[in-house]
């Protein structure tokens, strides 16, 4: 079971290292109690680049129209990204020790 718990919580410190790539291998790879983290810290990663690439494309396709606004919706975007991303990476570091540490 503890290795379990220290494969689990290395889906979520690599962050550091591996975001997509590790998360991804220990799913196809890991047991069913591993591939649940494995999940959860894949969609982690991946919630704020898919934040940017929607923000990105509806500030461009809404821009194009009025060229004064599209700078502050890709400014909006950029913030919105910058929050979101940071939440998630204190996240995933606070969710990998409690998993860690779980009996």
């Amino acid at each position: 079971m503890k290795e379990n718990n220290l494969l689990s919580s290395l889906c979520y410190f690599s962050i550091f290292f591996a975001p997509f790539l590790f998360p991804i291998i220990v799913y196809f790879l890991g047991s069913e109690s591993v591939k649940v983290h494995a999940k959860k810290s894949l969609w982690t990663h991946l919630i704020p680049y898919l934040i940017l690439l929607g923000g990105i494309g509806i500030s461009g396709s809404l821009g194009f129209s009025a060229w004064n606004y599209m700078g502050i919706g890709f400014v909006i975007t950029y913030i919105i990204f910058i929050v979101i991303g940071v939440y998630f990476f204190i996240w995933n570091i606070v969710k990998g020790i409690k998993v860690l540490t779980a009996n």
